[in-house]
């Protein structure tokens, strides 16, 4: 195992930094993740979700996000046929995973987000 990661947010917190409309969303999210999140009965939730999730990676790379030259929007959390979250990374975040593994897991409640990232 390379690294493990694991985070927890405030959907309240997402959501009121969503709401301010200063391009939030963009910087952090993809038109993907975006597209996925507004379809969701509380896009919020799935927001906060994601959020954590890159938070996760990014723990389990070790570098945090101030040490990753990684945007937050390079980082995308992407559903599989079968409906399972996997991390696709773009821009400057390309080609960090070569040859490992990166599982994921995602969950939330109407308050909090948490996401589990393992890298093998």
């Amino acid at each position: 195992m390379t690294g493990i990661g694991t985070d927890i947010v405030e959907v309240d917190r997402i959501a009121s930094k969503i709401q301010k409309g200063q391009g939030f969303r963009e910087l952090v999210f993809s038109p993907a993740e975006i597209a996925y999140c507004e379809k969701q009965a509380d896009a919020y939730q799935s927001y906060a979700a994601r959020f954590a999730a890159k938070e996760a990676f990014l723990k389990a790379l070790g570098t945090g996000w101030g040490g990753s030259g990684m945007q937050f929007n390079e980082i995308e959390i992407r559903n599989n046929e079968a409906g399972k979250p996997e991390i696709h990374l773009s821009g400057n975040a390309a080609g960090r995973l070569e040859g490992r593994q990166v599982l994921v897991s995602l969950s939330h409640v109407k308050t909090m987000a948490m996401a589990t990232v393992v890298i093998l």
